[in-house]
C-alpha cells in the first residue's frame, strides 16, 4: 500500500509509529483497518533503519473494537468464508507476534474487544489513567479473538483471563496493571512520550538482532516441555557468539564506557537455524 486511509505512519529517530486513524468513530477497528496494519507492520519489519514500532491511537481513544457498523465481514455473511480467511483482530495480532522490531502499545481510553486483543502480541503496554479494558465478547453473544484465548492467559495466568472473558466486564488501568496486561499507567497527554522514551532507550543501548532472537525466543520457546530443548538451542546461539561482530561491540563498548555501534542486520544476519526462521 502506498497510502492509508485508516492509520498513519511515521519514522522518526529509527522509531515507527503506527496510528489508528479513525477519532470520528473512537478508531472503531475495520477491514480495511487491519489490513492497512498489516502492511504498516510489514513496512517496518522491512526497514532496517527502524529498530522499535509504537502503536497508538489518534484522539481519546486507542479502539473501541469492532466497528459494528460496518459489518465486520470482508465475505457474504450467507454463505460464509472460504477455508482460508482469518479474522481481522488475529491477523493483526499474528503479525506483531511474528515481527523482528519490539512493538510498544501507548494506550489511553477505551480499548475494548479487539482495541485490546490487537495488542497482547505487543512487547510493552503503557496505560494512561482514563483507560479502559474489555473483553466483552461474551456480552455480545460473540467469541474472542486475535488469539486471545492464548496471548491473555499468559500475560495475566488462567484465574484472571477466565475473570475477564467470562464476565466480560469492563475494568481500569490499575487492575491491567495489578494483573500484568499493561506495565505501567500515566497522565493521558504523557502516555505516547513515555512510550516514545522506551523505544529511543531501546534502539540506541540494544542490539537489533540479539533483541529480534531474544522476543522470539521467549515466544517460542517458552511453552517448550522442559528446559532441554530451550537449552541446546541456547547452546547453538552462544558458541557462535565468537564470530559475532555485534557482541564484539557489546563487549568492547561496556569496557570502554561508550555507547554502542550494533552493525549487524536484522534482515541478513539472523542465525539461520533458528527453527521459526522457516516457519
Amino acid at each position: 500500500m502506498s497510502a492509508y486511509a485508516e492509520v498513519t505512519y511515521e519514522v522518526s529517530d529509527r522509531i515507527a509509529t503506527v496510528t489508528l486513524n479513525r477519532p470520528e468513530a473512537r478508531n472503531g477497528y475495520t477491514i480495511r483497518m487491519a489490513d492497512e496494519l498489516g502492511d504498516a507492520m510489514d513496512r517496518a519489519d522491512r526497514d532496517e533503519d527502524v529498530r522499535v514500532v509504537i502503536l497508538t491511537g489518534s484522539g481519546k481513544d486507542f479502539s473501541v473494537g469492532a466497528d459494528l457498523s460496518q459489518g465486520g465481514f470482508d465475505f457474504d455473511p450467507e454463505s460464509g468464508p472460504d477455508a482460508a480467511w482469518q479474522e481481522p483482530a488475529g491477523r493483526c495480532s499474528k503479525r506483531i507476534f511474528t515481527m523482528n522490531k519490539p512493538v510498544i502499545a501507548a494506550l489511553r481510553g477505551a480499548a475494548v474487544g479487539g482495541g485490546v486483543t490487537i495488542t497482547l502480541s505487543c512487547d510493552y503496554r503503557l496505560a494512561s489513567t482514563d483507560s479502559r479494558f474489555g473483553f466483552v465478547f461474551v456480552r455480545r453473544g460473540i467469541y474472542p479473538e486475535g488469539a486471545s484465548a492464548w496471548f491473555l492467559p499468559r500475560l495475566v495466568g488462567m484465574g484472571t483471563a477466565l475473570d475477564w472473558m467470562i464476565s466480560g466486564r469492563v475494568f481500569g488501568a490499575e487492575e491491567a496493571k495489578a494483573a500484568g496486561l499493561v506495565h505501567s499507567v500515566h497522565d493521558p497527554e504523557e502516555v505516547l512520550a513515555k512510550a516514545r522514551g522506551l523505544a529511543l532507550e531501546i534502539a540506541t543501548t540494544t542490539s537489533p538482532v540479539s533483541v529480534a532472537v531474544t522476543r522470539q525466543l521467549l515466544y517460542r520457546m517458552a511453552s517448550a516441555e522442559s528446559p532441554f530443548p530451550v537449552h541446546q538451542l541456547d547452546s547453538r546461539l552462544i558458541g557462535g557468539l565468537g564470530s559475532s561482530p555485534d557482541a564484539v561491540e557489546g563487549v568492547m563498548s561496556f569496557l570502554q564506557k561508550r555507547p554502542p555501534e550494533f552493525s549487524m542486520r536484522v534482515d541478513t544476519d539472523q542465525p539461520a537455524y533458528l527453527p521459526w526462521r522457516n516457519a
